[in-house]
């Protein structure tokens, strides 16, 4: 099968300088990916999901031939990437971040003309395909077509990264990060355009994000990165059921002292709770096997700790459970 997308044993070090006191530095060798490997096929999403600082962004520079590895190849529609460069940016269309590259002074369409003509699309087809975006990511509607820019909010920005990215109506789509900071309205109107590339259109696409509830709606496979290196990988489901069959309590309580409470409960039933301050009290969450072994117990504590309870629910294992089993080895 020819992959859109494969990445074999890819590795990238970055030499820093960390500082020892006022005037004094030591090179450090920061080991960003540790060999990592995956392969994206044509009409999926694929999530690569992490912390700040997994890995995720350089992934995508790589794999965009932005970035060169210091070991490891990277094919794209087949085709070894570094050695065919014409032909592999010819195929992908990127969005890094929201605001890096646009002109002030130009407005929406304006900008989206001068990046097309950069990338060698000829007049009418340009005209057509600007046009075809602008309507695609309401930006007509929003003003965006004619206003400068500088004036854009952010969410209206983003919708013009996103439109950058799709000018050559490439099969291969790298996103990084593209809902990170946005309104709930642009970043809807992105995720449902990103499926629809997908599953409407065949285009493979890989999605950074650091967002569980994004990477869980939006994503057929996901790949959890840490520390450069993928810790695991499936469809969401899969995931889940990779990890202990542990389910969640959780317990939202009206009163009581947190530091008691968790005494009371790690004392009596040997399990080490996490409770936090929320909004209409403390909120108690206990990973078990079964729950509803435990329940009344916990009841009884909840009695002598001189609490009421306001809501108390079982839950499955979320994918952020999953991701803090694969990244830590444990649930929290």
């Amino acid at each position: 099968m020819r992959y859109a997308v494969e990445a074999v044993r890819i590795v990238k070090k970055y030499v820093t300088k960390k500082r020892k006191g006022f005037f004094k530095s030591e090179t450090e060798v920061v080991e960003a990916l540790k060999g990592i490997s995956f392969k994206i096929r044509y009409g999926e999403i694929v999530g690569l999901l992490g912390p700040n600082g997994a890995g995720k962004t350089t992934t995508i520079k790589i794999v965009s031939t932005l970035l060169l590895p210091d070991s490891g190849k990277v094919f794209i529609d087949g085709v070894e990437a570094f050695k065919n460069l014409s032909y592999v940016r010819e195929k992908i269309g990127i969005m890094l971040t929201v605001e890096k590259g646009f002109f002030p002074k130009l407005t929406g369409r304006e900008n989206l003309i001068y990046f097309g003509t950069l990338y060698g699309l000829e007049r009418k087809l340009l005209e057509k395909r600007v046009n075809y975006l602008l309507d695609l990511l309401e930006l007509k509607e929003l003003g965006g077509s004619d206003k400068l820019y500088e004036e854009f909010s952010l969410g209206m920005k983003a919708r013009l990264a996103f439109a950058r990215a799709l000018l050559k109506d490439p099969p291969i789509i790298l996103l990084d990060e593209p809902t990170l900071g946005l309104d709930p309205v642009s970043a809807r109107k992105i995720r449902r355009i990103v499926k629809d590339l997908a599953h409407k259109e065949g285009k493979a696409v890989l999605y950074t994000t650091h967002n569980m509830f994004e990477a869980e709606i939006v994503c057929d496979r996901i790949l959890l990165i840490n520390k450069g290196v993928i810790v695991s990988e499936g469809t969401p489901e899969e995931l889940k059921n990779k990890i202990p069959k542990l389910k969640v309590i959780r317990a939202v309580l009206h009163g009581g002292n947190m530091e008691k409470l968790s005494k009371l409960i790690s004392s009596s039933l040997n399990l080490k709770p996490e409770i936090k301050i929320v909004e209409r009290g403390l909120e108690v969450k206990l990973a078990i096997k079964n729950p509803e072994e435990i329940l009344n117990d916990l009841l009884k504590i909840f009695n002598l700790a001189n609490v009421d309870v306001v809501s108390l629910n079982i839950e499955e294992p979320s994918l952020e459970d999953v991701f803090i089993y694969f990244a830590k080895g444990v649930i929290e």
